[in-house]
């Protein structure tokens, strides 16, 4: 349920609230906004609640939430969710475009590909240290000598990054590093990491898993959301289907579902979304057109030669190309992409 608390309560009143919350064994979680500030209480609650709440100082209204993920969800949070990520806004009134290569290789390849990417208009660095694979044979990433290299990017260009952390004891590590922290599709109920990573105050990047529903994925949410972190982004990356000819089938229409269902904002991923590099662009027109806040593709200098993801990567000619053509669809649905920007 959600306490709606009246517009001139006191934050004494607010106070009590939580702390009775807290007394019945309850979590309270504060949502204040520009027209209404509400608490979600979590936890085991009961027809009584409801009306012992009602009667304390400040509060306007008890309502009962319908939906098993509570701090997900608009009937606690109407309006939308910003994540602010250095001088970038995910969610906001722009386009944010998120790019780079699959996996770290060498600072010469990182390099080479940030400038590109800035100077096409991406806002966000993207780029695997630790890389989940199939197979324990392939190329696994660089570990921590691949995140001093995502450090040094930053500081050449600007760019703030995403890098991917794969196992609860390690989200300090990467954290200490990167801007936003990326859970991959395989970790998506991995429970104990989702609230490592919700505890690490950093924005966080939940993917959907291959095989989830829109229901579980904004279950896994609500994990990371609990530990007191509202810096949470849903990334749609396509599912598993029957079709063969792609490597995951991009459900387009999960970013509608998620506008109405989710306060958090949402970007797409063409590149694992089909696998395919002539692919990647028309997806990524379509999920804009669809709502998506942002996209996040896989640009690599070589494809033919990566070490991960070749086939799906994009590559400096081509991106430029995606980024030409996404700007009239950014413009038609309001949300413009930041100008092209010069490289240190």
């Amino acid at each position: 349920m959600i306490v709606v608390m009246r517009s001139d309560s006191k934050e004494e009143e607010i106070g009590s609230v939580l702390d009775r919350l807290k007394e019945l064994g309850l979590s309270g979680h504060l949502s204040q906004g520009t027209e209404r500030t509400v608490i979600g209480v979590v936890g085991s609650t009961y027809p009584e609640l409801r009306e012992m709440l009602e009667m304390m100082p400040g509060v306007d209204d008890v309502i009962p939430i319908s939906r098993p993920y509570k701090l997900s969800s608009r009937e606690f949070k109407p309006y939308d969710t910003v994540v602010k990520v250095g001088d970038v806004e995910i969610g906001g009134d722009r386009l944010v475009v998120m790019a780079g290569p699959c996996a770290v290789e060498s600072e010469e390849q990182l390099l080479r590909t940030a400038r590109a990417v800035k100077a096409a208009g991406a806002n966000v660095l993207r780029g695997g240290a630790f890389k989940p694979s199939t197979s324990p044979y392939t190329f696994r990433g660089l570990g921590e000598e691949g995140l001093k290299i995502l450090a040094e990017a930053r500081g050449q260009t600007g760019l703030p990054f995403i890098t991917e952390v794969m196992a609860p004891q390690d989200v300090e590590l990467v954290a200490r590093y990167a801007d936003v922290l990326q859970i991959g599709t395989r970790n998506m109920q991995n429970f104990i990491l989702l609230e490592e990573a919700g505890r690490s105050g950093k924005p966080v990047m939940l993917k959907r898993g291959m095989s989830a529903t829109i229901q579980e994925w904004l279950l896994s949410a609500e994990y990371i959301l609990s530990q007191g972190n509202n810096r949470l982004i849903l990334c749609e990356r396509g599912i598993r289907t029957f079709e063969t000819y792609t490597r995951n089938t991009m459900d387009v229409s999960a970013i509608p579902v998620i506008k109405k269902l989710s306060h958090l904002p949402i970007v797409a991923d063409p590149s694992h979304g089909t696998g395919k590099w002539y692919l990647v662009a028309p997806l990524a027109l379509a999920s804009v057109a669809a709502g998506a806040d942002g996209i996040i593709v896989e640009v690599h200098p070589s494809p033919d030669q990566a070490l991960k993801d070749g086939a799906q990567s994009l590559t400096f000619e081509s991106f430029g190309a995606l980024m030409a053509k996404l700007a009239p669809v950014a413009e038609a649905v309001g949300r413009p992409l930041p100008a092209a920007l010069e490289v240190r």
